[in-house]
């Protein structure tokens, strides 16, 4: 069986195909050798970013940065969110400087105008208030809102970094595509209490640390969760994916479509409302939201977006050092693996590993000391990757600011109460 043709997307596809391409497009084997990033952005007032910007405000910031020449590809979420997604680097260091450069240009063009860029996994000021009208955001927010509020929150209001990286070898051993599923699976939950950065949601502390992941783990039943690790990876993806529920059908003109309880297997054997071809099955890859994401790569998705100028550089080059270089991966899966059985039998990011790292961080003492392990074999594994003494200063600094002490940026977050106002103000600690 042979996938169809990359020119044949608009060709019904049957189930068989549907299976073969999940398997060929979602994980593709080899050494790895390329990083990516992709990094979401508030955009905030500098000097008062709990105030709300007027919508023709953030949509002139828009158009004021799509005309710079960026190196990375530039798109904007639903509630005015900038978001860079690099190109496929070489090196981390070869990634770092590209993006970084397309930042300064992006701060240059909002400065004028009294704007910044806001690392935070969640606006903690204001409610969720959609920019963008698509027809794909208005069948998502449909859809979404079947379950409750956590959808609009998470299309208009966060913000996370994402680290891109390759699947890994066809061979087991400590760059196999096997053994790297099973790493991200539990390294992210280390990653996701290490980098929670989100403790506050309208004006009010949460009571999570990564209030953000709290948010995407109750958009509904599927869409959040990991397919069962106990499984090869290809086929346990290509079910999962299969088996969850159709968010839309596109439609010529007029509304899209959004069936209720329709898988995608169910839709390619019934072919209603019309058969399904190869560019329904991208489109609904696209609507799942597990923490990693398999897309030809491995999608890291659990991290909050990071305070700072530079704070974004310290996830990307200690995940990027805990899985490409082969010293540092074999050491780290060891310590984490013990956590599988902290996990249970519940996919993440529902099970009780996943949730501790979002709601505790670093105060919960084995993610802290295995942040702490992580944390020093990133720092012995960067200059073999090339990293600069700049990045390498950054990680030693995070760790020694956060990790050794068993906190967060989170924890670095004070709510400050505003008298007369029903929402306080949120100040980073002095120092921090």
């Amino acid at each position: 069986m042979h996938p169809p043709d990359a020119g044949d997307h608009g060709r019904p596809i049957t189930e068989a195909e549907a299976e073969d391409l999940l398997r060929c497009i979602c994980f593709k084997n080899g050494p790895p050798a390329t990083v990516g990033v992709e990094l979401e952005w508030l955009i905030h007032e500098r000097h008062s970013p709990q105030l709300t910007l007027s919508a023709d405000r953030l949509r002139a910031a828009h158009d004021r940065v799509r005309t710079l020449p960026l190196t990375s590809a530039l798109t904007f979420e639903p509630g005015g969110q900038l978001e860079l997604s690099s190109r496929p680097a070489a090196s981390l260091m070869e990634c770092v400087d590209s993006v970084a450069a397309d930042l300064d240009a992006v701060r240059a063009a909002l400065a004028p105008s009294g704007l910044t860029l806001a690392g935070m996994g969640i606006d903690p000021w204001q409610p969720p208030r959609r920019i963008l009208r698509e027809p794909r955001y208005d069948a998502m927010e449909a859809y979404l809102d079947r379950t409750g509020p956590s959808g609009r929150v998470m299309m208009c209001n966060s913000a996370s970094i994402q680290v891109c990286l390759d699947a890994g070898e066809r061979e087991p051993g400590p760059l196999g595509h096997g053994r790297r599923w099973q790493l991200a699976h539990l390294l992210g939950a280390v990653l996701t209490a290490a980098f929670a950065n989100s403790p506050a949601m309208a004006g009010r502390l949460t009571g999570w640390r990564s209030t953000r992941q709290a948010i995407w783990n109750g958009l509904d039943a599927v869409r959040p969760l990991a397919p069962p690790l106990d499984r090869e990876p290809k086929a346990a993806w290509a079910a999962h994916a299969m088996d969850a529920p159709v968010m839309f059908v596109t439609t010529a003109s007029g509304p899209w479509e959004r069936p209720d309880g329709l898988s995608f297997r169910a839709w390619l054997r019934s072919g209603a409302p019309r058969p399904p071809t190869r560019q329904d099955l991208e489109r609904h890859l696209t609507t799942l939201f597990p923490p990693v994401r398999p897309r030809g790569h491995l999608e890291l998705r659990m991290i909050d977006a990071q305070p700072g100028d530079d704070g974004w550089m310290v996830p990307l080059a200690v995940t990027t050092a805990l899985f490409d270089d082969p010293e540092a991966a074999e050491t780290v899966y060891r310590t984490v693996k013990p956590l599988a059985e902290y996990a249970g039998s519940r996919p993440a990011p529902r099970n009780p590993l996943w949730l501790d790292a979002a709601r505790l961080g670093l105060s919960h003492p084995e993610l802290r000391a295995a942040a702490a392990v992580c944390f020093d074999v990133a720092l012995e594994a960067l200059p073999r990757l090339g990293a600069s003494g700049a990045v390498c200063e950054a990680v030693a600094s995070f760790n020694e600011r956060h990790v050794l002490r068993g906190r967060c940026p989170a924890d670095d977050l004070l709510l400050i109460p505003s008298p007369g106002h029903g929402r306080g103000t949120l100040e980073r600690e002095p120092g921090t």
